[in-house]
């Protein structure tokens, strides 16, 4: 009768297990077909990004979305030390600056290729899925707010709204919502920062065609491949604004040249490589180890 129980205990258990595994399976499946189904309006929005290699990056489970409901893409290539600085990069925060989401996926791809270690870098491809990805791009998300306004100001600048009603004419493009951190794209960059705890935040935007940095902690490189180091300042509630005069963390502002033309393949090469090796001059002074990351 002992064993008849323990055998009976244990068939009792076996549709529990099946269950469970099959529950995983069915939300994991959710996760992939998110991330492929947000693949595939990529691949058909830019002709420089193929539904195959944004599939092929296998992105993180999505935590985050969008107004929309899109998932906002992450993909985290850990350090094997623990001491390595901690980059998050982010591209597409504005939507109709197509060429920063292009960019960064190529980048996204040597690393994909070529990650040593040494580093440890946190992307986000693409900020604002709403924005890029419905029938006409916008700068703003789903709810017309400007994400690169709609972060916490610093002490020392005015709140986003009132800057945007008397210097900014109260233009559309640039709405920084009613309040800072309305929006849950620019709550996820938020969320990032306090949890991640980056050593430097990079940003790619376009037209610009020039290198813009916040942070006085460290040198900024005079060069990223084309692009010449200019800095103009910050405005309320823009990343840069809340990261370094409030988070105390650096921002390098990669200002591409056109939105919706990609750069020379060899630019985004030399850009590529002029940001790894200053990461490594940045690691060399700080801990006097010299660390390379593969170009």
């Amino acid at each position: 009768m002992k064993h008849f129980l323990t055998l009976s205990s244990v068939l009792w258990l076996l549709p529990v297990v099946a269950y469970s595994s099959t529950a995983t399976q069915s939300v994991d499946q959710k996760y992939k077909t998110e991330t492929q189904n947000v693949c595939a309006k990529i691949g058909r929005k830019l002709s420089s990004v193929s539904v195959k290699e944004c599939n092929a990056l296998s992105f993180d489970v999505p935590r985050f979305y969008s107004v929309g409901g899109l998932p906002i893409l992450e993909k985290h290539f850990p350090a094997t030390h623990a001491d390595a600085p901690k980059i998050l990069f982010i591209g597409g925060i504005h939507g109709d600056e197509y060429s920063s989401v292009s960019v960064t996926f190529k980048w996204l791809s040597t690393l994909n290729k070529h990650h040593s270690g040494a580093y440890d870098w946190h992307f986000l491809p693409l900020a604002n899925p709403d924005g890029l990805l419905q029938s006409r791009s916008s700068r703003v998300n789903q709810n017309n707010v400007d994400l690169n306004r709609n972060f916490i100001s610093a002490p020392d600048f005015p709140e986003p709204l009132v800057h945007w009603k008397k210097k900014a004419r109260e233009r559309s493009r640039y709405y920084p919502g009613q309040a800072p951190l309305s929006e849950p794209e620019s709550r996820v960059i938020h969320q990032l920062i306090e949890e991640y705890r980056p050593d430097i935040v990079v940003s790619v935007h376009a037209p610009h065609g020039i290198l813009d940095f916040d942070g006085s902690n460290l040198q900024p490189p005079k060069k990223l491949g084309p692009l010449h180091l200019r800095q103009l300042g910050t405005y309320p509630g823009s990343l840069g604004n809340y990261a370094w005069f409030v988070k105390r963390i650096p921002v390098m502002t990669i200002e591409l040249e056109h939105a919706g033309i990609m750069p020379a393949s060899i630019d985004i090469s030399r850009m590529w490589t002029d940001l790894v090796s200053w990461v490594g001059e940045k690691t060399v002074e700080r801990n006097q180890v010299v660390l390379s990351e593969p170009q």
